[in-house]
């Protein structure tokens, strides 16, 4: 195991993905601010994602060409200038540059998710499910640091809201630029190298290939969907305060992550599709809860379930993804996947603002229950025909 790669992938993940838990906690609620139509509102945390999804292929590309160590490090600096950029914007009240400073952290947001797939090539192909964990276990610190950081630091610019919570972030989104600078391409002959190996067709007509997609999309689709919501129905539809909206959010987050310190070693010892099923089963509860009043406890106990159900999805599906191609294909698969799962994360992303506004957050929960089918389907259905070769 390359342990110095993996913990500062590990001290860089902290940083890297404060950026999208500042952005979750806060576009929608600037983006409502700034415009005054309401359905826009959460247009900037979705064009964030879309940023997230229409990069990924391009930097799967340019870690192909360049390596990882100049993708990871160009992007962290980037991240940092569009920071800036979002700060400016809110100073100057411009929605339109709020969503494009949107859209770029989201560019540089397709980079830091590619650090899970280089801890995987940092270790032994037994304890790939143990380094994703780890990996993502860091995003418990951004939990906290992130929005935390960004609430204690909105008001340092007078009569400037939320500019100084961007000024800060830059300031977080720099510190990953620092710590690569010491990190070891695994492989320097895998740069320079075009997407190679089978075609994207044979690839999605692998069972397990196309159960580790489904498993990562719409566990995303779903997370992204409600999660984007939230701070729109706590905060502007139920009056419930910014700190109490935070403190769901940040919890929300900490259900995302904190499940790491174990998820790995159940994949490891249960299989893939066992732990795809019980993240089911929490994404099942979280509706569930949702239908119900809504009430402080029940949105915080809800999204708490909604992120360990996407804990286990998300690395259950990541772990089976890195067995399931050639090294040859590792940036063609890695490229497929992401794009598929943040596109499909950006439309719900989009339409959860329109949703909610149309419909209820009753409603909106129970719009997941068919995509939580096709996860259990996908996943039989994989597993069937496994056990049919064997016969």
């Amino acid at each position: 195991m390359n342990n110095r790669n993996l913990w500062l992938l590990t001290l860089s993940q902290v940083f890297g993905f404060s950026t999208a838990t500042v952005n979750v906690f806060l576009t929608g609620i600037i983006g409502s601010q700034l415009v005054s139509i309401k359905t826009l509102a959460t247009l900037p945390p979705a064009l964030f994602i879309i940023g997230t999804a229409t990069s990924t292929v391009f930097a799967s590309y340019i870690m192909s060409k360049f390596g990882r160590k100049f993708g990871f490090i160009s992007a962290s600096i980037a991240s940092s200038l569009s920071s800036l950029l979002a700060a400016y914007s809110i100073s100057i009240e411009s929605f339109v540059l709020f969503c494009i400073s949107c859209l770029l952290m989201g560019v540089g947001l397709a980079f830091v998710h590619q650090y899970r797939f280089a801890a995987s090539e940092s270790v032994d192909k037994e304890n790939i499910p143990k380094a994703v964990s780890i990996l993502l276990l860091a995003g418990i610190l951004s939990a906290f640091i992130g929005p935390n950081i960004a609430n204690l630091s909105k008001d340092i610019i007078f009569d400037q809201l939320y500019v100084g919570s961007y000024l800060s972030l830059a300031c977080l989104n720099i510190l990953p630029a620092i710590l690569l600078t010491f990190f070891k391409n695994i492989d320097k002959s895998e740069e320079n190298k075009s997407f190679q190996g089978r075609s994207y067709k044979e690839l999605i007509s692998q069972p397990k290939f196309l159960q580790a997609v489904v498993a990562s999309a719409f566990a995303f689709a779903i997370m992204a969907f409600l999660m984007t919501a939230t701070p729109i129905s706590m905060h502007i539809n139920e009056k419930f305060s910014l700190g109490e909206t935070k403190i769901v959010i940040q919890w929300h987050i900490v259900g995302m992550f904190l499940p790491s310190l174990i998820t790995g070693r159940l994949v490891q010892k249960y299989g893939h599709s066992m732990i795809m099923y019980f993240g089911v089963i929490f994404f099942t509860i979280c509706i569930f809860i949702g239908y119900l009043d809504q009430t402080f406890l029940n949105y915080l106990v809800g999204l708490i379930f909604l992120g360990v159900g996407w804990n286990f999805l998300f690395i259950s599906g990541t772990s089976l993804l890195v067995i399931t191609y050639r090294p040859e294909e590792k940036y063609k698969a890695q490229a497929f996947n992401d794009f598929t799962v943040f596109s499909t994360q950006a439309v719900a992303a989009l339409s959860a603002g329109f949703f909610l506004n149309i419909t209820s957050w009753q409603t909106i929960n129970l719009m997941c229950l068919p995509f939580l089918a096709i996860i259990v389907l996908t996943t039989w259905r994989a597993n069937r025909i496994k056990i049919a070769k064997n016969l």
